[in-house]
């Protein structure tokens, strides 16, 4: 790797959720100028305002270099640079946003997708589909996803979650029929939860 530094990146991710893993958005890149020709400089990662990792990137042409150190399960420390490819694509009114070629290959075949963000998971920072990351809400249950629905939207409509306090008042400039499909979708995903609920504590409760 030579000069270019390296990062304190510790064991291969034993995570399989993308908000589980470090990641690189190549949108908050282009906003902070990494995306620049030649630029030379850093990217870091931290947890209550204190550094835990930090990674080296060159602006080389076409491609962004990452550069860093990688070790698995306290073994050796290992120097990686992986270059990634960066294209940019003409947005519809106008300009243009950068995206990530992954240079994932798996089973021999590369991967090429054009994504906003490439996860640490393991040695490389490739996508989440080559890492097969799943989003959290992927692996909450039913009853879950139903109490997160219907809080999302009792928020929405400027009221508080959870069921404690009454059904929001509909927002001026909302339309009727809108008001009442969200209604009735809060209304079906807390009876399924209560359901839930009920049928748990009964059995707390034994025969």
């Amino acid at each position: 790797m030579g000069g270019l530094g390296s990062t304190r990146w510790i064991g291969e991710s034993t995570k399989d959720t993308v908000d589980d893993t470090r990641s690189l958005d190549i949108n908050r890149l282009h906003h902070a100028g990494c995306l620049h020709p030649g630029y030379r400089g850093g990217w870091e990662w931290k947890r209550d305002g204190a550094r835990v990792a930090w990674i080296n990137l060159f602006r080389d042409d076409h491609r962004l270099i990452l550069s860093y150190r990688y070790r698995k399960d306290g073994g050796e420390w290992r120097d990686v640079d992986q270059p990634t490819p960066v294209v940019w694509m003409p947005c519809r009114f106008g300009g243009r946003r950068p995206y990530f070629l992954c240079p994932g290959k798996v089973n021999g075949i590369h991967c090429y997708r054009r994504v906003t963000k490439l996860y640490g998971a393991g040695v490389y920072f490739l996508c989440r589909h080559c890492y097969q990351l799943a989003y959290a809400c992927q692996r909450e249950d039913r009853y879950v996803r139903a109490s997160r629905r219907a809080d999302n939207i009792r928020m929405r409509l400027g009221g508080d979650p959870g069921t404690a306090l009454p059904f929001p008042e509909r927002p001026k400039g909302m339309h009727h029929r809108t008001y009442e499909r969200l209604r009735s979708e809060v209304m079906k995903s807390e009876t399924l939860v209560d359901g839930r609920l009920a049928v748990l504590l009964s059995r707390l409760q034994g025969p």
